[in-house]
């Protein structure tokens, strides 16, 4: 939850806290300036970092009852580009829970997220001013809607589709199954559940809600499910080309293909064979039907053509694209580029053009941990976000080049390409760009999920 102890180490400025109070005959104490937070510098003991409202657009901090490893984002039918506060959006997540039976899939409705509020432009030293604004603050919260389905044992990935106006979720358990839901009567029931706004108290919640979720708990049965799997996985991904077309890979190396059928879905039980050690990640390609690119503990990058026999479709590999493991991977859907995300805190782009000679386009090394999840912007293409154990969340333009002409020493170490860095959440696991609402991200972390948009984008 948000609080003033966790807002101290929110983001972007650094202000200084080394001043003794005022004696009481209201002699003013002048403050230390705040200064803009740059990466690599060594806070000092009398240093924090604090929150700089006039870097977002909007923020939002969203408790959904659990925490979650991985969620995703569900189409809606409210247009495209959308840019006007306050904005909705339908999202599905799996959650993370300490005994198995207490998991659960979520469909989440969030909606009244409204941009944000000058710190000078809603406070007031009148208490009675801030007490007869206190319902007009409320109706400015966001609202989160739950649905939920029980799930024995906790989400390691889910991922959604919209085959024929029906929207399914493929989930991957850590019990080694993979299930297939129709979330169509849940996103209806959602509707109906409770508009939660209780946000919590203290200024930060004021600004930016803390939903706790009233939820609807149904039961609902999977669609299909496969057990075939020879181990747990986290390697999940629907094509975007060929409706209703899946793949999984599991933590022995293995990746299974998918095809719907009248009954259900068709797994091929015949793994792609190449992966020495876990797929941590995998990803069908923007624009060919057939083509899969996958990511593992070995270190290599693969890309397959499932038109081909399983033992003969691995058509290009990188041996040793990290120093170690490959955790997350990202097809850029305008540009030939993938990006790829590692325990080394490197994210490598590879252009698919210059594959077979195994030789990056650019390499960054900010993250200070592993990367755990890393997505090309929907709007941009030279735009990419990534996010890690360090409890950082990097925006990246490609487009940007180093402007030869400053030389000063505190940026000389920073990328140029970095335009953002967001932090509060604690161990980010996952990060998702609203396809439907321009600049929007959504990520989630064993704190909660944040939704937000920043100036740089």
């Amino acid at each position: 939850m948000f609080d003033s102890e966790h807002e101290s180490e929110d983001e972007m400025v650094v202000e200084d806290e080394n001043n003794e109070a005022g004696e009481s005959s209201g002699v003013a104490i002048k403050k230390e300036p705040r200064q803009v937070y740059l990466p690599g510098h060594q806070m000092q003991e009398d240093e924090s970092l604090v929150f700089d409202p006039s870097a977002y657009h909007m923020l939002h901090d969203i408790d959904s009852g659990l925490p979650c490893l991985s969620f995703d984002v569900i189409i809606d039918d409210m247009g495209c580009s959308r840019s006007d506060f306050p904005h909705s959006m339908y999202l599905v997540a799996g959650s993370q829970a300490e005994k198995p039976k207490d998991n659960c899939v979520f469909v989440m409705k969030l909606s009244n997220l409204n941009a944000i509020k000058n710190d000078e432009s809603s406070s007031s030293d009148d208490s009675d001013v801030e007490s007869d604004s206190d319902d007009d603050e409320s109706k400015d919260q966001p609202v989160l809607q739950i649905s939920s389905i029980p799930h024995l044992g906790t989400v390691n990935r889910i991922r959604n589709t919209t085959v024929d106006d029906k929207v399914f979720a493929a989930v991957w358990s850590e019990r080694g199954i993979v299930n297939i839901y129709d979330l169509n009567s849940k996103l209806k029931e959602v509707e109906k559940a409770n508009r939660n706004r209780k946000i919590g108290s203290e200024e930060k919640k004021k600004k930016f809600g803390k939903a706790a979720p009233k939820r609807i708990m149904s039961e609902h049965k999977p669609l299909y499910s496969y057990s075939g799997h020879r181990d747990e996985g986290f390697a999940l991904d629907w094509s975007s080309k060929a409706a209703g077309f899946l793949a999984s890979g599991d933590c022995k190396g293995n990746i299974h293909t998918w095809k719907p059928s009248e009954s259900g879905w068709v797994v091929n039980l015949h793994s792609l064979g190449g992966h020495k050690e876990s797929v941590e990640d995998l990803q069908w390609s923007p624009n060919e039907v057939n083509v899969l690119a996958s990511c593992s503990v070995d270190k290599s990058l693969r890309i397959w053509d499932t038109r081909l026999a399983p033992n003969k479709a691995n058509m290009l590999t990188i041996a040793d694209a990290h120093d170690s493991d490959i955790n997350v991977i990202n097809w850029n859907k305008k540009e030939p580029l993938i990006v790829s995300g590692g325990d080394d805190g490197k994210l490598m782009i590879w252009d698919l053009r210059q594959f077979k000679k195994g030789k990056e386009l650019a390499v960054f090394k900010h993250h200070t941990s592993a990367i755990t999840t890393v997505e090309w912007s929907p709007d941009d293409s030279s735009v990419f976000a990534s996010g890690g154990e360090d409890d950082q969340i990097a925006i990246w333009d490609l487009a940007v080049e180093r402007d030869i002409t400053n030389d000063q020493d505190d940026i000389k170490e920073i990328p140029p390409q970095l335009l953002f860095i967001h932090q509060g959440q604690e161990s980010i696991k996952e990060l998702h760009w609203h396809p439907q609402i321009t600049g929007v991200l959504i990520s989630t972390a064993q704190t909660g999920f944040n939704v937000f948009r920043t100036i740089s984008i």
